[in-house]
């Protein structure tokens, strides 16, 4: 498969030594299986040319990637529960274990399992524009993606717990502040920022770049792939409670939910 080529949800582009790949959802760019997969086929294309050196990770419309919809669960796979759910997430471990490192340009909402694809990338580059949160508890289920492994891993142990346990949401310049996010620019600069880092990524040797990554990167796929084994065996119960349902209903129709712990 050419790194170049045609997607349905995704738009794949080279310039130079940077790869480009953009989510096509708009406005949220909600994920399923589907999108996973056909991201990290780009990527994995991108590890065989040799040309590209940094990929950027960039969306269309006013989110980065909100996340699941829910209120279309049938469609994306969201709410599906045993191997089509597992499938998802095994899916998403295949992108930890891609070679070149990746920008992530997160002009909009990073929510949830978006949240998640945000930081399976080396940097974000971000704007005040853009919130981050962890929102699982606030909709009555337990983290994935691997979060429970890469968020405390970013921001530590102490502020992970709170982002998980509160689903708070966080701006861009509080993602800087905590560590979540790289760089803070003007919205209508974030592509080209995450571009300018990816570039100067590329003028670094690129044996010696992924090497070092690889070095730095130690053990870091595997944990992540064991992080959502656990995380999958949560989510199987955890959805079928109904506190799930009442915190998608309360998402739904933009309320607290009240939950009941049953």
């Amino acid at each position: 498969m050419s790194a170049t080529a045609i997607y349905k949800d995704i738009g794949v582009s080279m310039s130079g030594h940077v790869g480009q790949i953009e989510m096509q959802r708009p406005p949220h760019n909600y994920f399923d299986n589907a999108l996973i997969n056909q991201i990290a086929d780009a990527l994995e294309a991108f590890d065989r040319e040799p040309v590209c050196r940094a990929v950027v990770l960039c969306a269309q419309g006013k989110s980065f990637c909100a996340g699941a919809d829910f209120a279309n669960r049938p469609a994306t796979g969201a709410n599906t529960e045993g191997e089509a759910a597992k499938h998802l997430y095994k899916e998403a471990t295949r992108i930890f274990r891609t070679r070149k490192p990746i920008v992530a340009a997160v002009q909009g909402a990073a929510i949830g399992g978006g949240l998640g694809l945000a930081v399976a990338a080396d940097f974000r580059v971000t704007c005040s524009e853009a919130r981050f949160s962890a929102n699982f508890a606030r909709l009555g289920f337990h983290p994935g993606f691997s979060l429970t492994y890469t968020l405390p891993r970013l921001v530590g142990q102490q502020r992970a717990n709170l982002l998980f346990y509160t689903g708070r949401r966080v701006t861009g310049e509080e993602a800087v502040a905590m560590g979540l996010a790289d760089a803070l620019v003007p919205l209508e600069e974030v592509r080209t920022a995450a571009t300018a880092l990816a570039t100067e990524i590329a003028q670094s040797a690129p044996l010696a770049v992924q090497a070092t990554r690889e070095t730095m990167r130690r053990g870091f796929a595997d944990a992540a792939e064991r992080a959502t084994e656990r995380e999958l065996t949560e989510q199987d119960w955890t959805r079928r409670t109904a506190d799930f349902k009442e915190g998608v209903k309360a998402w739904a129709e933009r309320r607290l939910p009240n939950f009941e712990a049953r």
